[in-house]
């Protein structure tokens, strides 16, 4: 009997479509013509690969109401959360079909007698494990770069968003890349950990970037160690966002909202900790908890609705759990704290107050729309409640001082800082973490010339 994965719609818990997964000859198969495909890529001009980075920022534009769709469906976002994906990654591709000849542009090297420069070429194919919360996005933020370098990409994404992976194929192909350059792998979830060892161990693939838990990564970043292999990965997060006695409270607070619940809080990069100056804690606490409550949650194909519901039941459970060992722990639940009666996987915006080291809401990180508040005594200790984390992604500070801010951050491990702003990624920054958050850069030049090979080339007495 042949493994099926079955999407289910997290609105309703019904099934949406079932796939069947494929044999281990068929994914043999499909890494032959995704390894020729890529091959013949990177052997194409610059500007006849930067020429379909462009048609692809028009394709998916054109097509951004039916993916959109698709992603509401399948994983729950509302529909214009699901169509941002969609422009967000047109912007990216457009970014770097006018910037990809600069970024990869032979840097030369000043020496006497010697003609030298670096140059940036293509690896190959490169293996990406993609998860399910941005569903488009995420798979076009590693491979808009890549495929600009000159590389073909092997998806294994989440089986919960099959179909949107298959569509993505196509998506491509639409654009005017040749077949096979970006080739999606259906492998039922049993069989995903020994493909992806089986697969990172395989000459074939260049190397491998991952996108998902700390768990998937240590197995991933190990065996790429074992098959001495570039790999990237960009894992879990607990963000802090951190409010200074100067901050404009009413700023922060209307912002902390949409940092926590964007996505129904299902983002690596979501404020998670609020560490907020005792000072300012009462003003912030009351209007961030009457934002959380005015959240409209419900079906999110409705243009009226904030937030939908979570992808999967398993991660509504972990996260009851989570909020149920904080409170035990000495939290106080001042919002939420329970899923939604009824059909689907909804739960409700939750605010824990009283956070601190050793509560499950500070110290893990979590997937859904539960946040964590903890006073600080003072700016120091705000810095020590920030840095109390193993995770180190991204970091916010709200303060009426930029000079003050950059300093406080100075003091804190992330891989990016924003000050009086909510953390975002952007096509011109590069995005990664720190400490258990992973390691390499997505985006902008040093995204391009991760999945790079930078070469030297030494020509002596050449006139």
């Amino acid at each position: 009997m042949k493994n099926v994965i079955t999407t289910i719609d997290p609105a309703s818990g019904q099934p949406l479509q079932a796939y069947e997964a494929w044999t281990a000859q068929q994914v043999d198969q499909a890494v032959d013509r995704a390894h020729a495909a890529a091959a013949a890529w990177g052997r194409e001009t610059l500007a006849a690969r930067v020429a379909a980075i462009a048609r692809l920022a028009r394709q998916l534009r054109a097509q951004k109401d039916r993916f959109a769709r698709m992603i509401t469906a399948e994983m729950g976002k509302p529909l214009a959360e699901a169509a941002g994906e969609l422009e967000k990654s047109a912007v990216t591709a457009e970014y770097y079909a006018d910037n990809a000849a600069r970024l990869l542009a032979d840097e030369k090297v000043a020496i006497d007698g010697v003609d030298a420069w670096v140059s940036h070429e293509p690896m190959g194919l490169i293996l990406a494990v993609m998860p399910w919360n941005f569903p488009v996005w995420q798979v076009m933020r590693c491979a808009i770069p890549a495929l600009a370098g000159g590389n073909g990409i092997l998806l294994k994404h989440s089986p919960n968003v099959t179909g949107t992976a298959i569509a993505l194929q196509g998506l491509l192909q639409d654009a005017g890349l040749p077949a096979h350059l970006l080739t999606t792998l259906v492998v039922a979830e049993p069989e995903v950990p020994g493909t992806i060892e089986r697969l990172i161990e395989d000459d074939r693939i260049a190397a491998v970037t991952l996108t998902g838990s700390n768990r998937a990564g240590a197995a991933v970043g190990a065996a790429a160690g074992r098959a001495a292999k570039k790999s990237v990965l960009e894992l879990g997060g607990s963000d802090a966002f951190v409010v200074l006695d100067d901050a404009d409270v009413a700023a922060a607070a209307a912002m902390a909202v949409k940092a926590r619940f964007n996505n129904a809080g299902q983002s690596c990069v979501c404020a998670k900790r609020f560490i907020v100056h005792w000072a300012v804690a009462d003003e912030f606490t009351q209007r961030f908890v009457a934002g959380a409550q005015a959240l409209v949650v419900g079906d999110p194909s409705h243009a009226a609705t904030q937030m939908g519901p979570l992808a999967r039941g398993d991660l509504r459970d972990a996260l009851q759990r989570q909020i149920d060992q904080s409170v035990a722990a000495g939290g106080r639940l001042l919002a939420g704290g329970h899923a939604l009666p009824g059909a689907g996987f909804f739960f409700e915006p939750t605010v824990v107050a009283d956070a601190r080291p050793g509560m499950a809401v500070f110290d893990e990180e979590t997937f859904g729309p539960v946040a964590a508040i903890a006073v600080a005594r003072d700016e120091d200790d705000a810095v020590r409640l920030a840095n109390a984390t193993a995770f180190g992604l991204s970091l916010s500070i709200w303060t009426a001082s930029a000079e003050r801010g950059i300093r406080v951050a100075r003091s804190i491990t992330s891989g990016a800082v924003f000050i009086n702003a909510m953390t975002a990624s952007d096509a011109r920054l590069p995005f990664g973490g720190t400490k258990k958050s992973g390691y390499g850069r997505e985006l902008a030049g040093a995204g391009i010339r991760e999945f790079c090979n930078m070469r030297t080339y030494w020509v002596a007495g050449r006139r």
